[in-house]
């Protein structure tokens, strides 16, 4: 297994994902983890982090409707086929006002979504949020608060993870080139146009591959 980048991860999320093969009855058993892929290229980290973990690894879409989602639906298939991950896509049809910069809700819904789809399963549910934004749900305390609701429906079998939630986007842009992910297999402009708008946040953010 390749050596983690010594970036300051997050200790509660990444030392509790890890699996110590020497404890396993069934060697040929692995531990599962469902990770919720965008398209982006954070998502498409957090499935090469748990691969590289050791994770036997599911991949959950969600396509809300947003004016990215052909664009970030067919990333999403690309990255899952690239690491030869299974994919499931699930389609919110409801009526979600998009004009701003942020969803309410958006990551607890993602991650409750994930939930039902996951079921009496065990395992860990991650999501590729980081540090350094604006949004709650990118937050430790939003993280803790979804734990305690899974942990009152599920008792413990599913650990919610988000392994990047201390780094910034630039460490996991790192991460990312330093574990070969396929960056340009993602999409990430929240316009959903082509060319990307370059304007957008998410666009912003992809502009820091530029200076690396």
């Amino acid at each position: 297994m390749r050596e983690l980048p010594s970036y300051p991860v997050d200790t509660n999320d990444v030392q509790q994902t890890r699996v110590s093969t020497t404890a396993r009855s069934t060697p040929t058993i692995l531990p599962r983890a469902w990770i919720l892929l965008s398209g982006g290229i954070d998502s498409a980290a957090c499935v090469a982090f748990y691969l590289e973990q050791g994770f036997h690894v599911t991949c959950l879409h969600v396509n809300l409707g947003q004016p990215a989602a052909a664009f970030e639906q067919a990333s999403a298939e690309r990255a899952a086929s690239h690491y030869d991950v299974p994919l499931s896509t699930l389609h919110w049809t409801g009526s979600i006002d998009f004009a701003g910069s942020q969803v309410v809700g958006r990551n607890a819904f993602l991650l409750m979504g994930a939930l039902l789809e996951i079921g009496d399963q065990t395992g860990i549910l991650a999501i590729g949020i980081h540090s350094e934004t604006p949004y709650f749900d990118c937050t430790p305390v939003f993280m803790s608060s979804v734990q305690t609701i899974v942990d009152g429906y599920c008792d413990g079998r599913i650990r919610v993870a988000a392994p990047f939630l201390s780094w910034s986007k630039r460490q996991v842009l790192a991460y990312c080139m330093s574990a070969a992910v396929p960056i340009d297999l993602t999409y990430s402009c929240e316009r959903g146009t082509l060319p990307p708008c370059n304007e957008c946040p998410s666009c912003r953010d992809r502009r820091l591959l530029d200076a690396m």
